[in-house]
């Protein structure tokens, strides 16, 4: 959807013929502004991160040890990788990066509120929507990692999106995505209907699929870790807990002839711009 025209500067054919003299157009320094970008969801968009806990300043050390144990191990391993963090929030995947050395990170995010908490932390983010900020680049990046949901976006809107990542990705750069796990039977469903702004769930085979789609290769789906915080006893229960209920329900969609091997709530992918 588009919102309304700014109709500053816009002018009819026979305006335009009016103020054309013989020296040129009267109006020269007037020009055409387009309508603002508007993404399908509202309430939670794609290019602002909303998962942050009441207490924003204690998601640092959590969100820390989630992307720790999940996305730190799949980056470059060259910590001057140019690298750009989309939806960053208040910066907890930025934080991170800086503590492990890398030194040339960017993190943009729409929403100015989160961005304070970043620039409090003297973290390298900037207030900037998504999709223009992305079109705007023209330095291409080592790696490109959204902190938000791919499902918060259409369909058209991840192709378009994916599209974009890849113009601003180096040859054979990396890109790392995630979204909700339609194939749990406990919370796929509920992923789904929760949310308005939840268009669509994913299963290991369906996000291969979209990145296919959007020209990626190298890809390899992963499930993503929950219990990461190894410090707090019930860590454990819920990790056993977790692992014993998703091999069960493997053995079960085999029984049905389906070969889903992610079953975890989230799931992610990793691939590459083609060089």
């Amino acid at each position: 959807m588009i919102d309304d025209v700014h109709h500053e500067g816009h002018e009819t054919s026979a305006q335009a013929a009016d103020n054309v003299g013989p020296i040129g157009p009267a109006r020269a320094d007037r020009t055409t502004r387009p309508a603002p970008r508007r993404l399908a969801a509202r309430l939670e968009p794609f290019d602002s991160y909303w998962q942050a806990p009441a207490d924003v300043e204690k998601g640092y050390a959590k969100f820390a040890a989630y992307y720790r144990a999940n996305y730190l191990p799949k980056l470059p391993a060259d910590r001057g990788a140019r690298i750009l963090v989309v939806s960053c929030g208040p910066g907890y995947l930025v934080g991170l990066l800086r503590e492990a050395g890398y030194g040339n990170v960017v993190g943009i995010d729409s929403d100015p509120a989160k961005i304070a908490h970043a620039r409090l932390r003297g973290l390298p983010c900037e207030t900037a929507e998504a999709f223009p900020w992305i079109e705007r680049n023209r330095e291409p990046f080592d790696a490109i990692v959204p902190e938000q949901e791919l499902n918060h976006l259409t369909l058209d809107e991840q192709l378009e999106f994916l599209a974009l990542c890849r113009r601003n990705l180096k040859p054979g750069g990396l890109l790392i995505v995630y979204g909700l796990n339609g194939a749990n039977p406990l919370v796929g469903a509920e992923n789904l209907a929760h949310n308005i702004d939840h268009f669509n769930t994913f299963t290991d085979y369906s996000l291969k699929q979209i990145l296919q789609l959007a020209g990626f290769t190298a890809i390899e789906v992963m499930p993503l870790k929950l219990y990461v915080f190894w410090k707090n006893p019930l860590n454990y229960v819920g990790l056993a807990v977790t692992t014993v209920l998703e091999l069960f329900f493997r053995a079960c969609f085999v029984l049905y002839g389906k070969d889903v091997k992610v079953l975890t709530k989230k799931l992610a992918a990793v691939c590459r711009n083609p060089a």
